[in-house]
């Protein structure tokens, strides 16, 4: 393992582990894009998944916004779907519409298709990113790992792309759920690898985007989503257990207090979601992460820096990390993206002080 730089900005995992501090760390999901004219120019030459399969190009990437905002993390530049490609199946993005599986998986049959991969050679460009971005933050802020949950990967690789139901991937629930669990228990395997290698790679924190969780039912939820996010945590807790652990189930409101009962150490919540009946709900067992509508950041300074006093006052000082309740969109201002984290910094400083 590398030698790292000290960390200089330990914010955020200090209030991962609902600790106490001088303010509440920020930072935005999908901050690292094409929001940003910076990475419109490295785009133009280069294809997305070129970019991510390029660590010299993921690290220039994951460095743009921390260069222009005063960010409490760094996220690494990459992709959920990483992992369906290295488990034997073809992703493309295509402009425009989003992820394209020429040729998804249509039947159990179909599972025979898929390869246990060797993770440090197969996915060694996201960790020699990872690796070289932590160098070059030089300790400014943590870097955090991702991957996607075991249910959201399983949608994609069957549906062959975005869905507004992913009924071809809740077919396999309803009607095939033994294939179902085979398939999940071997996703599930892939990420608890590639998490820990995220880790020796140069990750501080790590966190589990279930981006399609809102479209189960709770009892669905229950059992084919929970037991592997469940066995991801436990899996980090056991083998990693000084790094925070996130957790973000969109859609999903009645999972709460379930995901609180894991090893997840944060929750992050969709802008849909109540933070105080939240906090009500998880208690101290977690922290909270979340969670402004990104669509505020269509609204003038002054009405961002209110809705983000709003935000900080339901949340509270303690165990709180700011952030969006999803993705910067791609025609967000750059400026007004620098409003919510200047807000955040700014008033959630007075508050803590005053707390």
């Amino acid at each position: 393992m590398s030698t790292f730089p000290p960390l200089k900005n330990n914010l955020l995992l200090r209030a991962a582990r609902g600790l106490h501090t001088e303010r509440t760390p920020v930072w935005m999901m999908r901050q690292a894009g094409r929001y940003l004219p910076e990475y419109r120019a490295l785009r133009a030459e280069d294809a997305f998944f070129d970019v991510v399969r390029t660590p010299e190009l993921a690290a220039e990437v994951t460095l743009q916004p921390l260069e222009r905002f005063p960010l409490d993390a760094a996220i690494i530049f990459s992709d959920i779907l990483v992992v369906p490609q290295v488990m034997g199946l073809t992703v493309e993005m295509i402009k425009g519409k989003g992820p394209h599986f020429p040729d998804p998986l249509r039947s159990p049959q179909d599972l025979k298709r898929l390869r246990t991969p060797d993770i440090k050679s197969d996915l060694g460009y996201v960790l020699e990113a990872l690796t070289l971005t932590r160098h070059r933050l030089d300790g400014r802020a943590p870097l955090i790992g991702f991957v996607g949950a075991p249910w959201t990967l399983m949608a994609y690789m069957i549906e062959g792309g975005g869905s507004k139901t992913f009924s071809k991937a809740k077919t396999w629930l309803f009607g095939l759920p033994e294939a179902a669990h085979a398939l999940l228990g071997q996703i599930t395997d892939v990420l608890c690898q590639f998490l820990s290698a995220q880790i020796e790679a140069g990750a501080q924190t790590v966190q589990v985007f279930d981006s399609w969780a809102g479209l189960l039912s709770p009892a669905v939820f229950q059992a084919f989503a929970l037991p592997y996010l469940n066995r991801i945590a436990f899996y980090l807790q056991e083998n990693h257990p000084e790094v925070p652990r996130i957790v973000f189930a969109k859609g999903a409101h009645y999972a709460l207090p379930a995901l609180a009962a894991t090893d997840f150490d944060v929750i992050g919540l969709d802008w849909t979601m109540d933070p105080r009946k939240a906090r009500r709900l998880v208690g101290a067992q977690a922290a909270l992460q979340g969670n402004l509508d990104p669509s505020t950041l269509y609204a003038a300074p002054e009405q961002i820096h209110d809705a983000v006093h709003e935000m900080l006052d339901a949340f509270g000082p303690v165990g709180h990390i700011a952030n969006l309740g999803h993705g910067m969109h791609p025609d967000h201002d750059p400026e007004h993206a620098r409003a919510f984290v200047e807000a955040v910094q700014g008033y959630s400083h007075a508050f803590a002080s005053v707390s």
